[in-house]
C-alpha cells in the first residue's frame, strides 16, 4: 500500500506540474491570467489531498467540500494533460515539417491564449455533459435463458444495481432515487455487486442509507458481495453497514434461494493477505454443498478470469467494477485491460454480464460511458 501511494502520489504531482507549467507558458502574454490560473489550478490539485487527510482526522464536515472540488480537478487533470500533450506534439511535428503560421509558434503570444482557451473550454464542456450523464442512469433490460429447472419457478426477475460508491460525493439524495427506480421495476431479487460503499461509513451515515435501503421491495431478498472500495475503507465496519441495510452479504459463501437456484457470492481479491489464495468457485459450491441440477447464478465484482465460471459449471456471472471506462479516453484502455469491460457475453453453456454501474468513482463526472440499472428476466427451461 506505501509503494502504491507513493507512485500514485508521485504520478499525481507530475502531470498536475506539466499542465500548470504548459498552462502558464501559454498564457505568458498575460500575466495577470496567469498568476490567477496558477493559483486557482495549485489549490484545486491540493484540495483532493488535503480533503482526505482531514477525512482521516475524522474532519467529516470540513473534508466534503475539499474532496468535492479535488475530485472535479481530476477531470481538469485530465483533460489538460491530454490537450497539453496534443498541442506539444504538434509543434513537435512543426519542428519537422513546418505547416503552422509562424504566429503559433511565437511564445507568448495570442496563440497561445487561443489554445488554453480552446483547451479550457473543451474541459469545461466534457465536465458538464459528463456530470449531466453520471445522474442520469438509463435501464438496461435484458432477456436470457437457462435450459435447467428451477424447482417449481419458471422465471425470474433480476435488478442488478453495481458500483453505488456511496458517500462524500453519492449521497442520500441520489441513493433514494436508486431505490425509486430500482422498486419501479418490481424484481423478484436485487443483486448489488460490489463497490455499494466508497468510504468508511459514520454511524449517521449508516444510520440515513439504511433507513433509505430497506425500502428496497423485492420478494426473494437483496444480496451483494464486497467490492474492492468496502476493503480499502474497512471491510468490517462497511460490511456491518450494510447489513443493517437488511442486505444479505455472501463473502465465499452459497445459498440456495427458494428452492429456484444457487447463489453463489466471492469475496474480492483486494481483500485477500499476500500469501492467500483465492477459493475456487468448485470450492465454494461444494463446501456449502448444492442440488448441481439447480442453475448456478455468481456475483464477483471483478469479472477477472471468467473461464472460472466455465469450470465450475456457472449458468450466470454477474460483476461490476469496471465502470466501463467512465471517463474518455480510459475507456479504450479498459476494454484492453478486461476481457469483458462491459455488457452481455457468452462462453459455451455460461453467461456473463457486467454492468457500467450506478454510480461514480473519484469525480461524479461519466465521459466515457453511461450509467445504469440493469434487469434481467430469466427463464428457466
Amino acid at each position: 500500500m506505501f509503494v502504491f501511494l507513493a507512485v500514485a502520489i508521485s504520478i499525481y504531482g507530475l502531470v498536475n506540474f506539466y499542465v500548470v507549467r504548459r498552462g502558464a507558458q501559454a498564457l505568458g502574454g498575460y500575466p495577470t491570467a496567469k498568476v490567477v490560473f496558477m493559483a486557482a489550478f495549485i489549490a484545486l490539485a491540493l484540495a483532493y489531498p488535503l480533503g482526505r487527510v482531514l477525512m482521516a482526522l475524522g474532519r467529516n464536515s470540513l473534508s466534503s467540500p475539499f474532496i468535492m472540488a479535488g475530485s472535479f480537478h481530476m477531470v481538469v487533470m485530465l483533460y489538460g494533460f491530454l490537450g497539453a500533450v496534443i498541442i506539444d506534439l504538434v509543434r513537435l511535428l512543426n519542428a519537422f515539417v513546418h505547416f503552422l503560421p509562424k504566429s503559433f509558434s511565437a511564445r507568448p503570444g495570442p496563440a497561445g491564449l487561443v489554445l488554453f482557451l480552446a483547451v479550457a473550454g473543451i474541459t469545461a464542456l466534457s465536465i458538464a455533459a459528463g456530470a449531466y450523464n453520471a445522474v442520469r442512469p438509463r435501464t438496461v433490460e435484458l432477456a436470457l435463458n437457462i435450459p435447467k429447472k428451477a424447482g417449481g419457478s419458471e422465471r425470474l426477475t433480476i435488478v442488478l444495481a453495481s458500483d453505488l460508491h456511496l458517500g462524500t460525493l453519492v449521497g442520500r439524495s441520489r441513493l433514494e432515487k436508486v431505490v425509486e427506480r430500482i422498486n419501479a421495476l418490481t424484481p423478484d431479487i436485487v443483486f448489488l455487486p460490489g463497490d455499494i460503499v466508497d468510504e468508511t461509513v459514520t454511524a449517521k451515515d449508516e444510520a440515513e442509507f439504511s433507513a433509505t435501503m430497506r425500502r428496497l421491495r423485492a420478494p426473494l431478498g437483496v444480496f451483494a458481495v464486497p467490492g474492492n472500495h468496502e476493503f480499502y475503507s474497512g471491510l468490517e465496519r462497511n460490511l456491518a453497514c450494510l447489513r443493517a441495510c437488511d442486505i444479505k452479504v455472501l463473502e465465499d459463501e452459497t445459498v440456495n434461494v427458494a428452492g429456484a437456484f444457487v447463489l453463489v457470492g466471492r469475496r474480492d481479491p483486494s481483500s485477500l493477505t499476500p500469501k492467500e489464495q483465492r477459493l475456487p468457485i468448485r470450492d465454494i459450491l461444494a463446501k456449502y454443498g448444492f442440488d448441481d441440477r439447480l442453475p448456478v447464478i455468481l456475483l464477483d465484482h471483478q469479472p477477472a478470469h471468467l473461464e472460472e465460471a466455465i469450470r465450475a459449471g456457472v449458468d450466470l456471472q454477474l460483476s461490476g467494477h469496471t465502470h466501463a471506462g467512465q471517463l474518455f479516453p480510459l475507456d479504450l484502455i479498459n476494454k484492453k485491460v478486461w476481457e469483458l469491460n462491459w455488457g452481455y457475453l457468452r462462453k459455451e453453456n455460461t453467461q456473463y454480464y457486467v454492468t457500467s454501474g450506478v454510480g461514480t468513482w473519484g469525480p461524479p463526472v461519466r465521459t466515457g460511458s453511461r450509467p445504469e440499472i440493469v434487469r434481467i428476466r430469466l427463464i428457466f427451461d
